[in-house]
Formats: structure tokens, sequence, C-alpha cells
């Protein structure tokens, strides 16, 4: 049995959707959901009521305990033999978990398993494999030399960029995005440490994997991640627990290091974090004095890709919202065949940012996921259209 869990916050509309590729990749699987709200302020459990199930199930939490507990009380409730922790801003693919079952089943080291990652314009994310952030991993990586040298095992190993993207790999750490894992072994080393309140805690259960024999893995099989909507990275809140965690980890797997080399590593961390909130606090004074407000952006385009009885709902979404749209129409026979919007973007399109809305009633989101995936661009992201809520996501914006 599975048990897929997933913790939410203040992002209602992205883990309904969520649920809904669920919906399609768990068929002919036995598996619950635990859906751990932590103490939500945008409505999630009253707009969460009618996705759940005998087999879905809500933990309302009373306040926000954050990442790596949220996640250890739905791990307390689960029956499966098999835990998937899944991040509420991202979309599975139909197929993706009966692979990763398959491969789990069939790797019986297997402690861990992710997936590629793409972003919403079709780019894999790098984080899909990591390295084990050492002493030195990690200089490479805040030095610049991991992105100066991305394919180096010695200066690429953050990212492990030298790993082929189509073929499964042993990895070291999993993402906490999509974490597929073995009941059996977080039995053996534990669940996640609740020191890290978000951030770092995939990064420290893995590495008590690896030490507890167990290996980690990437399998080729694609997912949505929409870079972190669950949480505000250009706030000051997100440079303290992002950075605090990175010290976490280090006193906890580092700690006996020599004072000559733990002091430079806890310099250069300070160091970053204090650029970040540099970087943000410029960012705060130029909006605020105005600075930007000469400064023209093009109109996006939405292009609509869907059936015939739809379509007339999107137009008035987007008539409702001041969009400028145009309507690609999708026949019953042909639904979620051919190359989408790849066999009609022309230059023109491309200069100027397009969204390419995809109804989920014409399009599997394998196919809307693959589509992109194909053709990677600049100025062009995914927008999916769930027309009985009449509800269209994109990953800045939420239209209903």
């Amino acid at each position: 049995m599975l048990s897929v869990v997933i913790v939410n916050y203040n992002v209602k509309y992205y883990v309904g959707q969520c649920l809904d590729s669920l919906k399609h990749a768990l068929q002919g699987i036995d598996a619950e959901i635990l859906v751990v709200d932590n103490h939500s302020k945008d409505g999630s459990v009253e707009y969460l009521q009618p996705y759940l199930s005998d087999n879905c199930r809500l933990i309302s939490m009373n306040h926000n305990v954050g990442f790596a507990k949220g996640n250890n009380v739905a791990i307390r409730q689960a029956k499966g033999d098999y835990i998937l922790l899944l991040n509420p801003d991202t979309v599975v693919g139909e197929d993706v978990i009966k692979d990763v079952l398959r491969f789990m089943e069939e790797h019986d080291d297997a402690g861990a398993v992710g997936v590629c990652m793409h972003y919403c314009d079709g780019r894999k994310a790098p984080e899909s494999r990591r390295g084990l952030p050492t002493p030195m991993t990690a200089f490479y990586k805040m030095t610049g030399l991991c992105r100066r040298f991305p394919n180096s095992k010695r200066y690429g190993k953050y990212y492990m960029a030298y790993l082929p993207w189509d073929e499964a790999c042993k990895i070291d750490v999993v993402s906490g995005a999509f974490c597929m894992l073995r009941k059996r072994a977080l039995d053996e080393v534990g669940l996640l440490d609740e020191d890290f309140f978000m951030y770092g805690e995939d990064i420290d259960l893995s590495y008590r994997l690896l030490k507890g024999g167990y290996t980690n893995w990437y399998v080729p099989a694609s997912i949505l991640h929409y870079k972190g909507e669950s949480t505000e990275k250009s706030s000051f809140r997100y440079v303290h627990v992002f950075y605090q965690a990175m010290l976490i980890f280090f006193r906890k797997h580092y700690g006996h290091l020599s004072f000559l080399l733990s002091i430079p590593i806890k310099i250069a961390i300070y160091i970053k974090a204090l650029s970040a909130l540099v970087s943000i606090f410029r960012q705060w004074l130029f909006k605020f004095l105005g600075l930007h407000a000469g400064k023209k952006e093009k109109q996006t385009v939405y292009h609509f890709f869907g059936l015939q009885e739809h379509a007339d709902d999107f137009k008035r979404l987007a008539q409702k919202k001041g969009l400028s749209y145009v309507i690609h129409m999708v026949t019953d026979e042909d639904k979620g065949n051919g190359n989408g919007h790849l066999s009609l973007l022309d230059h023109d399109t491309i200069q100027k940012p397009t969204i390419i809305v995809y109804d989920t009633a014409a399009y599997s989101y394998a196919t809307m996921l693959r589509l992109f995936a194909e053709q990677p661009m600049d100025n062009v992201e995914l927008g999916i259209y769930h027309p009985q809520q009449q509800l269209l996501i994109t990953e800045k914006e939420i239209l209903v």
C-alpha cells in the first residue's frame, strides 16, 4: 500500500490541482492520501472538503508546525509500505507513481526515489539530483564554482549535472518536493528531523538513509513543480529559515570538524544570508521609491487549447480579467494528440510573454508535461484550465 503525504500552507488552489492529478495517477493503486493543513489562513480547510473521501483525509493543525513536523504527523498515521512526500505545488503525470513504485519493488536497497522536476516553461529543475552538501561541496556552490563548472564531478557535485537525465541514477539527496520512501527504511533511520522547520530536512533524511545502508535514486519520470509556490522566497523570513537550516545541518553532521575549518564555513553561510537580505531590501526600496515605474511590461497572451464546450467559459474568464487571448479548438477525436502548442507557435508569439492554457478535459497531465519538456522556450509557460471550476492556474497567478 502507498501513503501520499501533502503538507499545505495557504496554497489551496495548488493543492486542489495536485489532488486532481493524483486522482488519475493513483488509479489501480492501493493508496491513501493524507493532507496536513498547517493552519492556513486562505480557507484551505473549507476549500478542500469536496476532495476528501475514505481514501483522502485532512489533518487540520491548530498552528503552523512546519514542513518536517507536518509530514511526521501524517507519517505516524500512514498505513502504507511506501510513503510519498509530495509538495502541494506539484502536478504528477498519470504514470509517474506507477513507474516509481515499480522501480522501488525492483530495487530492495532503495530507501528514497526522486523524479525529474520541471519548471512551468519545461526546463528541468537542477535540484532533481543533488549531492550531499559536504563542506567542500557547499564551498564550491557558494563561491560559484558549481555554476561555472556544472558538469565537473568535483565542482558540480551539488547538482550532479554530470549525470544523464534519461537514465535511473544513484544520487545523494532526494528532494522533499517528490520523495518516495520505503517505510521500513524510515522505521530504521527515523522520521524527518523536526529541528528543521522548513528546508534541509530532505537533505538530512537522505544522508541518514545513506548512513543506514540504503541507496537514493533519481528516476526519469516527469512532474511539474511551481518553484516553491508555498513559500515566499523574497521575504526576510525565507532567508532566515533557509540559512538557519544550513547551519543546523552543518552542526549536526559536521560539528566534529576542527575549529579552523568550521569557522570559515559558518562565516560563508552568514555572508550568503546577508547578501540575500541586502538584495531583498534593495528590491523593496526600488519598489517603494517607484524606480521601476517607467518600465513598460509586454502584455501576456493566453493561448487556450481545449474543447468547444469549454472555450466560451474560458472566453468569459479572459474578458472578465482583461486578458489577451487566442482560442485553439481541440476535438473529442484528437484531444491530447499531436504537438499541441509546439505546432502553432511562431516567432511573433515567442517574442512576447505567452501562457499556453491546456484544458484538463482535453489533455492529460502527462501530455502537458511532455509537450513543454520537449521544447522549453523563453517567455512561454504552462497554464492549466479546470473547466468544472472555471479556474486557471499558472505559476504566478490564480484566475477564477
